[in-house]
């Protein structure tokens, strides 16, 4: 009967460390706020102006190619209220993204979360690039200004507050 056990064990063992070795190489990884504070400077060009960035509300995700996707809230008291109502957060991407179905270059990006759940993404210049509709979690508990985090559904979810939209690579 001991014999019996160990065998088990051994099989399920080489069952799931093939799948755990798996995930960790071909893993995407939510960064912590921590991490991406690493990452990102205190302040970011944006429309003719520099912002003050704050890293506490800041999000990213590290694909298994070593690229980046970065993200934080900015503080945008210095710009006209036209462009504070669409630019609340920074957006960089290593890597071409799809946000709501439409396709998105590398780059860096303004970002904000507007009026009849929208999002829309805008160049340095301030100038539209894509808007998309946003979602919103109700059952979200603890909602933070500014998050990443997995999808159940695949990809991830950019978070403000309980409004999100969800990108893949």
């Amino acid at each position: 009967m001991g014999k019996f056990v160990s065998a088990a064990v051994i099989t399920t063992a080489m069952i799931v460390a093939p799948v755990r070795m798996t995930a960790q190489v071909a893993g995407d990884v939510v960064l912590k706020p921590a991490d991406v504070q690493r990452l990102l400077p205190a302040s970011v060009y944006y429309a003719g102006q520099s912002a003050t960035t704050q890293l506490r509300n800041s999000g990213g995700v590290r694909f298994a190619d070593g690229h980046y996707v970065l993200a934080t809230l900015v503080d945008t008291s210095g710009y006209s209220t036209g462009i504070a109502a669409k630019y609340q957060g920074y957006f960089i991407t290593e890597v071409p993204l799809e946000i709501g179905g439409q396709s998105l270059p590398a780059g860096v990006y303004g970002i904000g979360f507007i009026a009849d759940n929208k999002f829309v993404v805008t160049d340095v210049g301030a100038h539209d690039v894509l808007t998309v509709s946003s979602s919103n979690d109700t059952a979200m508990q603890r909602p933070r200004p500014l998050q990443i985090v997995a999808d159940p559904a695949g990809g991830f979810r950019l978070y403000a507050g309980r409004n999100y939209v969800t990108f893949t690579k």
